[in-house]
């Protein structure tokens, strides 16, 4: 069943922001960095509405 994402407030984000490694200060090579909030928000949307990969909203 589809269900209803909003994203992460502060709150939640700061009880996820401890697991993750601290981001690299500038890439030399490849594809630029992603947040790791926004990889978070990205995965919590997919595991809620039960889209497809290819479905995930741009931006």
């Amino acid at each position: 069943m589809a269900g209803r994402c909003e994203g992460l407030s502060n709150l939640e984000w700061s009880l996820f922001e401890d697991i993750f490694p601290k981001p690299p200060e500038k890439c030399e090579r490849g594809m630029p960095h992603s947040s790791f909030r926004y990889v978070l928000k990205t995965l919590l949307y997919i595991l809620i509405t039960g889209c497809r990969w290819c479905d995930v909203p741009k931006g």
